[in-house]
């Protein structure tokens, strides 16, 4: 791939034109299928972050202003672009972090990207900028929140910019964007996007860099009304201590260790192949990944059969090549992270039925991780409580509704819950009872119309539809 053809890789977008930065500080991106560089990026400093905050404080007095008819038409606008430049988001995602081409360009780019911003639009249409209280009479405004400070990772990279940035944009709220340095070209293209579909300058802002510089500057800068950030839970306490300072907004959507609750009376071929297969999808590397396979007793065994089939059958390939494989993980970072963390689950007793550590025999070279499916697992084994983030199931066994929501919520997690029951009072009792911000039973997922996001070490905060555009409003109560 030509990246000079897409990417303006070692420049920022500051105040509506691509600047050089403060000073010149390269860094490789790597393709993880072949640990090799293919694009160069900088890597930004608090310098380069102060110049952003200016343009986005700057512009945010006329953009707020605007009305949300000139807001759905830039919106409107901004999707054109993206929808043109569809395949090289695609390519770039699949390059930068090892997404399987199809993946890239089915899930990443038009689900996770155009089609959240088809929905945002939807949902802004049908937003009420003010209400009327009903009792008092008093207008109540829903005005965008400020300039915004917005974080995201590499693991669905478009997916993370498009909760935070469509919404940000759609309610009057000015920014800026610091991606993962690790898979920054998506970001960069989208850029090209906002550019292209005339927003005024500064409202969009993209800088790279290091949480530890340029993030610590976004998230405790004074000028800065929120930040929004999709990451580890190191990454975000780091950034509420940052702003607790200037007691700005801030939104957390961290990390998971879901259960998938398989009952004797639901689906149990149904429930595993769904749940071995969600865990392996993007190489395990989702926060919602259903990674605890919780299973009645009296099903276990046929359970453990059917997923070491399952798991036995996922193969990896060259995210280049069409076709239903998983690729590599994303880093070298992250692929020792995953090798150490099955090495655990060897070393704690629990019963390795697929996989395990080391790349698998097909490849060697890229940062490839075996599907690996751990049987006998304790509840409070290293692997049933930590995120691992890799493609690694890891199943239980419960006795009764009881034992299995008492496993289920014994975690410092709480973002997503499945559960495989065809009983009604049961699965109406469980997803009251599941302490996620999530649930989706049979196999169902939310769709890009409802909220998403957890409690406890998960985060807070809500993204998606009108729920993100909520997340970036301040309500302000007028008394007539």
């Amino acid at each position: 791939m030509n990246t000079e053809k897409f990417y303006n890789t070692e420049k920022f977008y500051i105040n509506g034109a691509w600047t050089d930065p403060v000073a010149r500080n390269p860094v490789s991106v790597i393709n993880p299928a072949t640990e090799d560089p293919f694009a160069i990026v900088s890597d930004g400093s608090p310098e380069d972050a102060e110049r952003a905050i200016h343009a986005a404080k700057a512009a945010f007095p006329a953009f707020c202003r605007t009305s949300k008819a000139d807001r759905i038409d830039l919106l409107r606008a901004f999707q054109s672009e993206f929808e043109k430049r569809e395949d090289a988001i695609a390519q770039a995602i699949s390059q930068e972090m090892g997404a399987p081409i199809d993946a890239a360009l089915a899930f990443h780019t038009r689900a996770f990207g155009y089609e959240r911003l088809t929905e945002t639009i939807a949902a802004l249409e049908e937003w009420p900028e003010v209400e009327i209280s009903p009792r008092s009479g008093a207008r109540i405004l829903h005005q965008p929140i400020g300039v915004c400070a917005l974080i995201t990772p590499w693991n669905y990279p478009i997916n993370q910019i498009a909760q935070k940035v469509f919404p940000a944009l759609a309610t009057g709220c000015t920014m800026v964007l610091k991606p993962s340095i690790e898979a920054p070209l998506d970001a960069i293209i989208l850029a090209e996007c906002i550019h292209d579909a005339g927003y005024p300058k500064g409202v969009f802002n993209l800088i790279q860099g290091s949480g530890s510089d340029v993030g610590q500057i976004l998230a405790s800068h004074p000028d800065v009304d929120m930040v929004s950030l999709t990451g580890s839970v190191r990454a975000g306490v780091a950034v509420s201590h940052a702003a607790a300072s200037t007691v700005k907004r801030v939104s957390l959507e961290l990390g998971g260790k879901s259960p998938n609750l398989i009952f004797a009376d639901g689906d149990v071929a149904k429930g595993v192949d769904w749940g071995v297969r969600r865990v392996m999808a993007n190489s395990g590397q989702t926060c919602g990944a259903p990674t605890r396979m919780l299973v009645e007793d009296s099903i276990y065994d046929e359970a453990v059969r059917l997923a070491t089939e399952i798991g036995n059958a996922i193969q990896t390939g060259d995210p280049v090549q069409p076709g239903d494989h998983i690729g590599p993980l994303a880093n070298e970072a992250q692929f020792h992270r995953v090798q150490s963390y099955i090495q655990k689950g060897i070393d704690e007793g629990a019963r390795l039925i697929v996989g395990g550590a080391g790349r698998p025999e097909s490849h060697n070279r890229g940062f490839y991780a075996r599907p690996t499916i751990f049987a006998d697992v304790d509840k409070d084994m290293v692997i049933a409580r930590e995120e691992i983030f890799g493609p690694v199931v890891s199943i239980l066994r419960f006795k009764d509704e009881e034992d299995a929501l008492c496993i289920a919520n014994d975690s410092d997690y709480g973002l997503t819950g499945h559960i495989f029951s065809n009983d009604p009072d049961r699965q109406d009792r469980v997803s009251r009872a599941l302490r996620v911000g999530v649930v989706g039973i049979n196999g169902a997922v939310a769709g890009r119309d409802t909220p998403f996001g957890g409690c406890k070490l998960s985060g807070n905060g809500r993204e998606g539809s009108r729920w993100g555009l909520e997340e970036f409003s301040e309500v302000k109560a007028i008394a007539v």
